[in-house]
């Protein structure tokens, strides 16, 4: 039972923790690579960054849709079927708001851009993604904690995996 919660938990945030990788697996591509806002977010939050995260909130949402409109429906929180792809708009906007409200955070804290603040930096997209989620559905208090639980874990080990893999230059 608990495994099954933790699967539906992770399935249904599938399209925050893709909006919240996106940024730095599309880091190459050369359109709207300017910072937002330097002084407030630092260099690296980039309009590129926020475009990729949202469109992956999109794209993972309407393969979940297309997932459970085709009879995959065990892992599902939701009925897919009640929801527009706004909702994957949502979700990885969300994600990304969070990033960029926690890099807010760290300037006006004194902490360099890139360095190491946890466990901001781990939760910061899972609360972004919560709130915005909150608007459209709010789920089981079960699945939300299994969410802020899981997820620091889960962004540390893809993210050692992407040092690993030389995706990322730090290991957080």
């Amino acid at each position: 039972m608990v495994g099954i919660v933790i699967i539906k938990a992770l399935y249904l945030f599938l399209p925050v923790y893709f909006a919240n990788m996106a940024p730095v697996l599309f880091k190459w591509l050369p359109f709207l690579n300017k910072p937002i806002h330097e002084r407030w977010f630092g260099k690296n939050k980039t309009w590129r960054g926020l475009v990729v995260a949202v469109l992956f909130g999109i794209i993972i949402f309407s393969f979940q849709k297309l997932a459970y409109n085709n009879g995959f429906t065990q892992w599902a929180v939701i009925d897919y079927l009640d929801f527009s792809v706004g909702f994957g708009a949502l979700l990885g906007f969300g994600a990304i708001l969070g990033d960029l409200i926690e890099s807010w955070l760290k300037r006006k804290a004194g902490i360099a851009p890139g360095k190491r603040w946890f466990p901001w930096d781990q939760l910061d997209f899972v609360f972004g993604g919560l709130l915005f989620m909150f608007f459209i559905y709010i789920p089981p208090a079960e699945i939300i904690l299994t969410i802020i639980v899981f997820s620091p874990v889960l962004h540390i080990v893809v993210n050692r995996i992407a040092y690993y893999l030389r995706i990322r230059k730090v290991k957080w």
